[in-house]
This record gives structure tokens, C-alpha cells and sequence, in this order.
């Protein structure tokens, strides 16, 4: 961490040491050191091992404190009314899932494809699709490091086969938009599709709006879902419990195998152990081993983005499922691909009515609850630049559980403690959501 500030107000010190750094890479991308030389770059994204998440650390001898990095990072700010009109020319006719043109329930049209993705493969089809078509000449994917097989790896892929060495969920902090300082160093005139999450999607159209050669280069912008990102720890936990040390480990996937999957690991010469999706979620629920800033965020469908995917988790009967995604459009660039993808066979979707298709109103309807807990507690908070709702009264103590399983879970001494909370907050805390939802 630099050890002064750099410039008055909200810099990318005080977003690192606050907690408000969302870790998405877009400071050290767009720093314009990086531009001359990866060398020169004052910003690079490394892990920090206390928190187990990546923060940015700030060469204070290359940094000239031009304030870029603090204009494209998220984690502090996000305009969206701002960002909406610069991305669709209009404001959201709904409040909670933004801006929208249809949704769907979709799937790969590639068995293989469906059946070793976290939700039916539409990512991976659409963004093959695209680039056998020359929509794009690369994507920003992120796959499991094969040198570093715990740490993600954002790279620009540019064949079928890395598209597809992408493939899952990553269950991890994945600073993506590191990435975006490799397609802003491509020839002019090509086209990159870029994928993340909210927060990335967040980052990514700030960084447009200060680069006009990333946003000439970036044709597509697919977001995915996201409830909240875990922290290492999570993973080296899920291993501690089946009796794994992460220096055994040499592949892990964090979902894939068919509907809802299984985490697969390969330990060394070993037989390749899998644990069920759902004995390993569960630690992903009620706030362990997440972030402040995660709970903070408003938004849980990447409505920045030209098309959002998820699990379509809100279908009634899943049991036959091998994997089906939720499919939001958004914009005319994204109307297009699925049209096309659609024609040329590469996908298959049916429309569905919103109301059956999403409840991505928690994050949102819920906000101002949050907020307030934070505040109470003398913590920094994100602008939004937007007046926030009313939350429920539940709300409240629910976010209180939250916050308590969040400190619970980073802290080595009582991590102990998580099995046996998870147990008792599993009843209380699901009639908790359950009450906010309603």
C-alpha cells in the first residue's frame, strides 16, 4: 500500500485501505504507465494474503498522481444514471434490473458445451459463435492458472479452445480487468467481447469513457450474475474439510460435470476428487468468506453489460436439467448476437415473462439497510449517485447476521466457528431471506 495519499479526496490508497476496492483490475489497466511499458505501470493487482483478496499496490516511484486510475475504479463510485446513458442512451425503465430489451432461458446447443459449463453453456456458445464468425477477434475470459492452479488467469482468448479452457464459475476474486490493458494494445480496428462480472462491468464502462481506443476496441459486453465474490479463504476452508493442503493441489474446477455440477479437484498423482456443488455452497450463503465491499454492491444482474447470464436457479423442476442459463438483453449489440447465434444454431431459447425470470431486487431494494449498518460502524460507502429505496425492517438484523458470519469467516482464530453457524443461521437466516424477498 502507498504509504501517502496521492492527490485529494477518494484515491486509490483510500479505496485499498477502506475497503471499497472492489478488486477488478481496471485502475492498473488503464494507468497510463502501463501503456509505455508493463515495467513502468505504478498500479499492479496482488493478493493479499490477510484478506484474501486482491488490492492494488501503487509503485509510488512511477506514479505522477494523473487521478485515471481513481476516474475508472468502481469500487469507490459508480454513476449509473450517468453510465446508463452513455451505454443505452436512456435511463432504466426498471429500477431494480435496469435497463432491458428481453429475457430468456437459453442453452448451448453444443451438448459437451452445456454439460461442462456452471448453467447451460451460453457464454461459452455465444462467444465461440462470435468469434468463428469474426463479430470479434478475442474475448476477455478468465480460466483457473495452470502455473498457479488456486489463482484465477483474465487473458484475451482468441481460439475456440482457450474460449473453452474458460468454461465455470470461479468461486474466487477475479481482478478480470487487468486484462483490458492487453486490448488496448491491439492493432485498430479489432473487436474484443469482454466478460465479468457487475463490478467489471462497472469498471469497464468507466475505463470507455476515459479511453476512447478501449472503446473502440470493446464490441461486447456479456456480465455475469453474481450475489457476492468469496474470498480465498473460502477455498483453502473446502479444502481444509476434505483434508486437502492447497500446495497439493495441481487443477481445480469450481463447477462443470453436468447441472448443478461439482467442484473437481486433482491433488497431485492422486485420483481426481469431486465434491458436490451443494456441499460446497453453502459456505457461499449468509456472508462467510465474502467481502464488505461485495455486500455494498447494488447490483446483481450486470445491468451495465450487453447481455447478462446466470443460472436460471428460478426454474420450478430441475431434476432432468443438464443446464439451463437466465439471458438478459440489453442492448442492440446484444439483440444481435443472440439473434444471429440463434439462426446459425449455435444456442437454443425460450423468452420468458420477467417476473418469472429474476428477483434481483435484494441487492438494490435492500441497499439503504446496508449503507446505514456501514455507516453506523464509522465505514466508508460506495456513491451510487442515486436515492436509495426503502429497505424492508428485515433487512436489518438479516445484514446484521451477515456482517457478523463476514468477520466470523476472515478471521483465522474463530473460522472454526463456521460449520456450527452455518448450522443454526441456515433456518433463521433462509426465513430472513425468504421475508425480503416477498
Amino acid at each position: 500500500m502507498p504509504k501517502k495519499d496521492r492527490g485529494p479526496g477518494r484515491d486509490i490508497g483510500f479505496v485499498a485501505r477502506s475497503g471499497l476496492c472492489a478488486g477488478c483490475g481496471t485502475c492498473a489497466a488503464l494507468c497510463p504507465q502501463s501503456a509505455i511499458s508493463d515495467q513502468l505501470s505504478a498500479i499492479s493487482m496482488e493478493i493479499d494474503r490477510q484478506r484474501g483478496i486482491y488490492l492494488p499496490r501503487i509503485n509510488e516511484t512511477t506514479c505522477d498522481a494523473c487521478g485515471i486510475c481513481v476516474r475508472v475504479c468502481p469500487g469507490h463510485a459508480v454513476d449509473f444514471s450517468a453510465l446508463n446513458e452513455a451505454a443505452f442512451g436512456r435511463q432504466p425503465q426498471d429500477t431494480l434490473l435496469g435497463n432491458y430489451l428481453g429475457c430468456y432461458t437459453g442453452h448451448a446447443a453444443d451438448a459437451d458445451i452445456r454439460y461442462n459449463s456452471s448453467s447451460g453453456g451460453m457464454a461459452s456458445a455465444l462467444l465461440i459463435y462470435a468469434l468463428e464468425k469474426g463479430i470479434i477477434e478475442g474475448a476477455l475470459v478468465t480460466r483457473m492458472n495452470p502455473e498457479k492452479p488456486l489463482e484465477p488467469q483474465p487473458f484475451i482468448a482468441r481460439t475456440r479452445e482457450e474460449i473453452l479452457s474458460a468454461t465455470g464459475s470461479k468461486y474466487c476474486p477475479v481482478p478480470s480487468n487487468i486484462a483490458l490493458a492487453e486490448i488496448l494494445k491491439t492493432k485498430k480496428g479489432e473487436k474484443f467481447a469482454v466478460v465479468g462480472l457487475p463490478c467489471h462491468m462497472h469498471g469497464l464502462r468507466k475505463a470507455e469513457l476515459a479511453s476512447k481506443k478501449l472503446r473502440e476496441r470493446v464490441a461486447l459486453r456479456v456480465g455475469i450474475f453474481c450475489s457476492n465474490t468469496n474470498t480465498f479463504p473460502m477455498t483453502e476452508y473446502i479444502l481444509g474439510k476434505h483434508g486437502i493442503k492447497p500446495k497439493q493441489v495441481t487443477k481445480l474446477d469450481y463447477r462443470g460435470s453436468g447441472w448443478p455440477g461439482k467442484m473437481s479437484i486433482q491433488v497431485e498423482n492422486k485420483a481426481l476428487k469431486q465434491i458436490d456443488y451443494e456441499d460446497y455452497i453453502k459456505y457461499h450463503q449468509f456472508g462467510f468468506f465474502t467481502t464488505r465491499r461485495c455486500t455494498l454492491c447494488c447490483d446483481m444482474t450486470a445491468e451495465l453489460a450487453d447481455i447478462s447470464l446466470g443460472d436460471a436457479w428460478f426454474l420450478k423442476d430441475r431434476k432432468d436439467d443438464p443446464g439451463t442459463s437466465a439471458v438478459i438483453v440489453r442492448s442492440a449489440a446484444g439483440r444481435n448476437l443472440l439473434d444471429k447465434a440463434l439462426i446459425g444454431k449455435a444456442i437454443s431459447i425460450q423468452s420468458v415473462p420477467y417476473p418469472l425470470a429474476l428477483n434481483p431486487g435484494d441487492k438494490r431494494a435492500n441497499l439503504a439497510a446496508k449503507v446505514s449498518l456501514n455507516r453506523l460502524a464509522g465505514k466508508a460507502t460506495p456513491e451510487y449517485g442515486e436515492k436509495m429505496q426503502q429497505p424492508r425492517l428485515v433487512a436489518y438484523p438479516y445484514y446484521l447476521i451477515v456482517y457478523f458470519n463476514l468477520w466470523v469467516s476472515s478471521k483465522k482464530l474463530p473460522r472454526g466457528l463456521v460449520g456450527v453457524l452455518l448450522q443454526v443461521e441456515r433456518t433463521v437466516g433462509h426465513l430472513l431471506r425468504q421475508a425480503l424477498k416477498t
